[in-house]
């Protein structure tokens, strides 16, 4: 679907294909300034976080790390460093929660509580979080007047802002796992018969067949089962191609998953992801961002961080 400004009839035909087949590609929605500002504002931060990716520093906890290392050497191709990274900052983060033991292995632990890697495929591949906290660029399309109405048709007006991230698929890597989003993978199946969640890419590159666009299995989202946890081709996926500018969108219970990237160049994205009110965010945006930068986002984007949409502290 191509457009970059949706017509009311064109909008119902993306929103529909969107919950029938559990994703949807729109072309072309970024007008060519506004792609060049967001590419320009997310290619200096990677920039910035390859050459001084952020570090907490030293930190001590009292819990042994052991099954940590083994858990994230299994799951994710992450370097020596970024592991040692990786672990100071849960060290700091169990400090700050007085050294609590979880009270299941790292494997079963929602992912929401667990620090995740910021470079993988060995350093080739890199994620930028808080990225609101970045780029004001990113902040306009989080709440993008044509595409913010069609998560909230999915997941409630009142929906929120889970995370907001950047990611970069290396040059010549070979894609991810098949999978659904968190909550999901913590959720024995069947799996809820309405999505938790709502993730949308906007492309800074091209989307192509070869450079690690994202795949998804149409219709999986009905089948209310999560994939196995595999990098290898599946019955009926496709591969979502569209040129730079353009969003993929897609509900947290379609099977989906980066491709390999077998070009030389990176895959770079900008992903908005959305939750239903009563799930808890997958980052913490009111400690991340500071308040008098959050005082200039619009009404809307503060809601969407969690101004007025927290837990409250009752009775003191």
């Amino acid at each position: 679907m191509t457009s970059d400004s949706l017509s009311t009839a064109r909008w119902r035909e993306a929103y529909e294909h969107l919950q029938t087949e559990g994703y949807v590609v729109i072309e072309g929605l970024l007008a060519a300034a506004q792609l060049a500002e967001l590419r320009a504002q997310v290619a200096a931060q990677f920039e910035v976080e390859r050459a001084a990716p952020p570090d907490p520093g030293p930190a001590c906890s009292s819990l042994a790390d052991d099954d940590l290392r083994t858990y994230f050497a299994q799951h994710y191709a992450v370097s020596s460093q970024e592991l040692e990274r990786i672990l100071r900052f849960i060290r700091r983060t169990r400090h700050e929660q007085l050294d609590t033991p979880w009270p299941v292995p790292p494997e079963l632990v929602n992912k929401t509580f667990l620090h995740l890697p910021t470079r993988f495929d060995h350093d080739r591949s890199q994620r930028i979080w808080n990225l609101l906290g970045k780029s004001t660029a990113a902040c306009a399309v989080a709440e993008h007047a044509q595409i913010l109405p069609m998560v909230r048709g999915v997941l409630g007006e009142d929906s929120l802002l889970s995370d907001c991230s950047a990611t970069s698929v290396g040059a010549q890597t070979g894609g991810g796992a098949w999978h659904v989003d968190v909550p999901l993978g913590q959720l024995p199946e069947p799996l809820p018969d309405i999505p938790l969640t709502v993730q949308n890419a906007w492309m800074l590159d091209d989307f192509t067949l070869d450079n690690g666009a994202t795949q998804v299995v149409p219709g999986s989202h009905r089948s209310r089962r999560k994939p196995p946890w595999s990098d290898t081709d599946l019955e009926g996926q496709i591969t979502l191609t569209a040129p730079a500018g353009s969003v993929a969108i897609w509900l947290s219970n379609t099977w989906h998953r980066s491709g390999p990237n077998r070009t030389d160049q990176p895959r770079r994205a900008v992903l908005g992801y959305y939750c239903r009110s009563w799930i808890k965010p997958f980052h913490d945006f009111r400690r991340a961002i500071p308040r008098d930068r959050a005082a200039r986002f619009s009404p809307t984007l503060r809601y969407l961080i969690g101004y007025a949409a927290e837990s409250l502290v009752r009775g003191v």
